[in-house]
């Protein structure tokens, strides 16, 4: 499979931000996101890395097309519900770099873009001398009636790149679940490993 992955920043981040918003729409549209998405949440939520000098949108391509996205930033530079279970332990936010988001679309999974996801964004942040990466996966109940069998969770991925979940740090957000009329509030579990 040849694709190519490649750090976008600044206006090239932006410019392909339309894109990140159409990959999240789908791949977080499956368990266990279960995102309802639209245009008009994805340009609120995706404004965070039009705003961050030190954003970073890691992007897989295939051809032109954008088949893959990781973003981070700063971890002062995100959402309040995700900096305050940081604040709340001490932990300094401006040692944390956020990795957010990594969607790959299903074609393309197995092929090691994980992996290169994560090397680029711990490379970024180890340049702008944070000591933390950390990101965060929601939390569902093993009995939800929308729970897939065959679901097999990136736990063992993430730990076997020096990733840990946090005890007690976790973070509530919001978003519309398919099949749901209004937003609802989500558990999210944060992972963290030192630089």
């Amino acid at each position: 499979m040849d694709v190519s992955v490649r750090a976008l920043r600044g206006p090239d981040l932006e410019a392909a931000l339309d894109d990140v918003a159409a990959l999240r729409m789908a791949v977080f549209r499956d368990w266990p996101y279960l995102y309802d998405g639209s245009p008009e949440y994805e340009r609120d939520y995706l404004n965070t890395y039009r705003e961050s000098p030190n954003a970073l949108l890691v992007g897989a391509f295939d051809g032109d097309r954008l088949v893959g996205a990781s973003t981070s930033t700063p971890m002062e530079d995100h959402a309040e519900e995700f900096a305050e279970p940081f604040a709340a332990q001490g932990i300094a936010l401006t040692d944390i770099y956020y990795g957010a988001e990594s969607v790959l679309l299903p074609a393309y999974r197995g092929n090691g873009i994980g992996h290169r996801f994560f090397d680029v964004r711990e490379a970024f942040a180890r340049s702008l001398g944070r000591r933390w990466l950390a990101f965060c996966s929601v939390t569902r109940p093993e009995d939800h009636p929308m729970h897939p069998g065959t679901y097999r969770t990136n736990d063992a991925f993430w730990r076997g790149r020096g990733y840990a979940p946090l005890p007690g740090v976790e973070a509530a957000f919001s978003w519309k679940d398919v099949g749901e009329a209004d937003e609802t509030t989500k558990r999210l579990q944060f992972w963290m490993r030192a630089l």
